[in-house]
């Protein structure tokens, strides 16, 4: 059977800003019944995409040139024009040749901003266990997604903090950071955040939580405005990036 695939591709590389512009929705006829085996590692599964993750960083794929795109060649190679974009998700199997997975199968993976993909050898799925009653969209790019993963390893297992311990959070308003600052003030913390702009300070305050946060685009000197904050004998910083803070 086949069906007609909308999905949402690059009109060509964006090496500033994006724009509406610069995407178009394509749509292509795809057979969502796959062929019979032909080889031992063909296990193409075909999935129906429910959830996709939209993140910051798929921006560097859109560019002409950027250092990630060696990284992982299946998640970060450049894209290609008319070419769907590849995006972490949550999607229902439609059929399958690999060994683990069947039709019906919940599953979280590389996917792509579509209504449905083709992903060759099954390549990056892991079958849900929908049993717990979590959301799917949690998975996608949520607290329980590769954002959640990252904020939970690098807050608990490498900051290790402690009960009155005071953290800071640079990019606080991203997806890992916010959920870095809301697991410092479960853990009794006291928790500074910055981020870009002040209605992004606004909503650290107001409504996540942070103890307080600051506009470091408004900073001359961002250690003396971390000094101020904390003494830095106490500090956990929790990022993504490097030890330096950075735009």
């Amino acid at each position: 059977m086949e069906v007609k695939n909308k999905y949402v591709a690059i009109k060509n590389h964006i090496d500033g800003d994006p724009n509406e512009s610069d995407f178009s929705i394509c749509e292509e006829l795809l057979s969502v019944n796959l062929q019979p085996q032909r080889s031992d590692d063909d296990d193409d599964v075909v999935v129906q995409n429910l959830y996709i993750s939209i993140d910051p960083s798929q921006i560097n794929r859109m560019k002409s040139h950027s250092c990630v795109h060696t990284i992982i060649p299946e998640a970060s190679a450049v894209l290609r024009d008319r070419c769907a974009i590849a995006a972490i998700g949550v999607g229902r199997v439609v059929d399958s040749r690999h060994p683990d997975l069947k039709a019906g199968d919940v599953v979280w993976g590389l996917l792509s901003w579509g209504e449905y993909c083709v992903v060759k050898g099954g390549h990056l799925l892991q079958k849900l266990d929908t049993s717990f009653g979590f959301p799917l969209s949690y998975y996608a790019g949520g607290v329980l997604g590769t954002s959640g993963l990252a904020a939970y390893a690098g807050f608990f297992k490498v900051c290790k903090p402690k009960k009155g311990d005071k953290v800071f959070v640079s990019t606080a308003c991203g997806s890992v950071g916010i959920l870095v600052g809301q697991y410092a003030k479960l853990s009794g913390c006291y928790v500074v955040g910055c981020a870009g702009t002040k209605e992004k300070v606004e909503l650290l305050k107001e409504k996540v939580g942070f103890d307080d946060a600051f506009n470091y685009k408004e900073e001359i000197d961002l250690s003396s405005t971390l000094q101020r904050q904390h003494d830095d004998d106490d500090d956990d910083d929790d990022d993504d990036d490097d030890d330096d803070v950075l735009s």
